[in-house]
């Protein structure tokens, strides 16, 4: 059986799991790269950053210059809410179906009684198929996420290292 098979027997709530894992993927890729970039021109954003304050005195010099990387990191958690909203709500939406497909069990059951287990099954199905969904849009996300905020954190670790660094070597 394939991919679209389980779309259709999951109905509208694997298609919503199916564009929160697209948006998903595509912000953890994006992020991913743009941390690489950074991480890659980390000398010279930490260059750009002290130029723009040079001249001040020491304290001022340190207080700006932390400021500054403190806004820049700001700009590069922009997204990660998105991937840990996704995370989070991923299983809901698998829960969701499971609640809709048993829910829809029972409704065939007390119409048609149990004398066919064919009547009951497609909402069986149907619960089975969104949880599954939920799932695996869920932990690639939850992983990704984590991932990403160690890479964040490596990062503004290392930039705040670098500007201490040059706000040091300015003063000698």
């Amino acid at each position: 059986m394939d991919l679209m098979y389980y779309m259709d027997k999951g109905g509208v709530i694997m298609y919503i799991l199916l564009g929160l894992n697209i948006i998903g993927f595509t912000t953890m890729i994006v992020k991913f790269i743009q941390f690489l970039m950074a991480k890659s021109k980390s000398n010279r954003i930490v260059s750009d950053v002290h130029d723009s304050f040079r001249g001040r005195n020491t304290d001022a010099e340190s207080a700006l210059g932390r400021d500054l990387l403190a806004e820049k990191m700001v700009r590069y958690e922009k997204g990660l809410s998105t991937v840990r909203i996704i995370a989070s709500i991923a299983p809901l939406l698998g829960l969701l179906g499971t609640v809709i497909g048993v829910l829809a069990a029972f409704e065939a059951i007390s119409k048609q009684g149990l004398g066919d287990p064919s009547v009951f099954a497609s909402g069986i199905s149907l619960a089975l198929i969104t949880t599954v969904g939920g799932l695996v849009v869920a932990i690639p996300h939850y992983i990704g996420y984590n991932y990403l905020v160690g890479m964040l954190d490596k990062l503004e670790a290392n930039l705040n290292t670098k500007m201490s660094l040059k706000i040091y070597e300015s003063q000698s």
